[in-house]
Formats: C-alpha cells, structure tokens, sequence
C-alpha cells in the first residue's frame, strides 16, 4: 500500500483517511489505541472489555427500538438458521 498523509489540527485532531477506516473497519466513535515506538505511531482498533460490549449492544438495542423478547426470538430464529446451514438439519 502506498503512503497515505493526513494533517494534525489545531487540537490535536486527525481525520483518519476513508481508505484506512475502511480497510481497518473503523466506524465513527469507535476508540482506537495509539502505540509509540521511536518516531512512529501504530494506531489500531481497540479491543472492547466485557464491560464495554455490554454497554455498545445495550446502546444498538435501545436505538433499534427492538423489545428484550423480539430480540431473543430473532437470535433464536438466526441460531436456527446457522445449525441448518451448517449442518443441513434443524435442532430438535
């Protein structure tokens, strides 16, 4: 890959070029971790704790307007789903 450039801004912002957030599939509000070695900088995806997980999925629930009860019928549907295809029968 050839070098991509981007500028630093008054306060210490950094657009992330879209080549890069799309190749490291960064989204908007997503933390990344920054890592100094000597005069470089290696910025990658952070790795969600538990604890953060939890509070991401109960934000995209609560966003998505979907009950406790139609959420867990929809993962039971996809679970299904995943066994047939992978499997070529239904749980039973």
């Amino acid at each position: 890959m050839k070098t991509i450039t981007g500028e630093i801004k008054a306060k210490g912002q950094l657009t992330v070029p879209k080549k890069i957030r799309d190749m490291l599939k960064l989204e908007e509000g997503q933390a990344v971790t920054f890592l100094a070695i000597g005069d470089f900088v290696i910025i990658s995806p952070k790795r969600l704790d538990a604890d953060e997980t939890r509070r991401q999925i109960r934000r995209i629930v609560r966003e998505s307007g979907l009950t406790e009860e139609a959420l867990l019928s929809e993962l039971k549907k996809e679970r299904e789903a995943l066994y047939r295809e992978k499997y070529g029968k239904s749980r039973s």
